[in-house]
C-alpha cells in the first residue's frame, strides 16, 4: 500500500526594503552627509585576496633515485 508524504511548503521570502532604489538612495544620501566618501576602483582590480602559495605540480613519471 503506498503511503503519501506530506511536503512542508517553504516560507515565502520577502524581499527587504533596504534593497530598494529609494532606500538605497536614502543610505547613500545619509553616508555622503556623514561625511563618507565613495572610492572608485581600477578596472580589473580585485578586492580577492590570495589565500594560497603557489602550487608545484610534477606531470609525468618522478625519477627513481639510484640505490
Amino acid at each position: 500500500m503506498a503511503t503519501s508524504k506530506s511536503h512542508k511548503s517553504k516560507p515565502v521570502v520577502i524581499p527587504a526594503d533596504d534593497f530598494s532604489s529609494p532606500s538605497i538612495e536614502e543610505q547613500t544620501a545619509r553616508f555622503l552627509s556623514s561625511g563618507g566618501k565613495v572610492q572608485q576602483i581600477a578596472l580589473g582590480v580585485s578586492g580577492q585576496v590570495a589565500t594560497t602559495g603557489p602550487r608545484h605540480i610534477t606531470l609525468g613519471k618522478r625519477h627513481l633515485q639510484a640505490q
